[in-house]
């Protein structure tokens, strides 16, 4: 159990660490709102920086709409490119059916996905590794696996930007 802690706090000091070499300004981040809809129908989010984007599908059931947040972020040297969607409220009380998160113009580097996430005195819970893939440049469900539980997901990946 101490390793996975270890491992957890690693995780998350990596995650700031590349989450503060990133840039305020307009032009290199946004976080946006939007509603996560149930009903069972596929819906997409997307939102870009420069030539990077990205966008999040998926289908949930249950509940009503709830307002979530998605922050894509360019660090300065144009490397790395970040995406976060999650419920600011903490866990989130649809159903997934399905999901999946794709950083077009990146090659992951870095991704976990959460059943709830921090506040109200909880911390992130993440969803178990067989629960969902990490690919090239998405992050899906596994059928059969995922619990449908989501209520966050982080993803940064590796520009293909090179020095001329």
């Amino acid at each position: 159990m101490a390793i996975v802690n270890n491992l957890c706090v690693f995780i998350n000091v990596s995650f700031l660490l590349v989450f503060l070499s990133f840039s305020a300004s307009a032009e290199r981040q946004k976080t946006v709102e939007f509603n996560v809809k149930p009903g069972g129908v596929v819906h997409t989010f997307k939102e870009a920086v420069k030539e990077y984007e990205c966008s999040f599908t998926y289908a949930s059931q249950g509940g009503t709409n709830e307002q979530w947040l998605m922050s894509v972020g360019l660090s300065d040297d144009d490397k790395l490119f970040s995406c976060s969607v999650w419920r600011p409220q903490g866990k989130s009380y649809l159903f997934f059916t399905q999901f999946k998160a794709e950083l077009k113009g990146t090659k992951i580097k870095f991704a976990n996905a959460y059943s709830q996430t921090a506040g109200a005195g909880h911390s992130d819970v993440p969803l178990k590794p067989e629960e969902f893939t990490i690919g090239e440049s998405t992050v899906t469900h596994t059928d059969g696996k995922f619990s449908a539980q989501l209520s966050k997901l982080t993803a940064i990946g590796q520009t293909r930007h090179d020095e001329l």
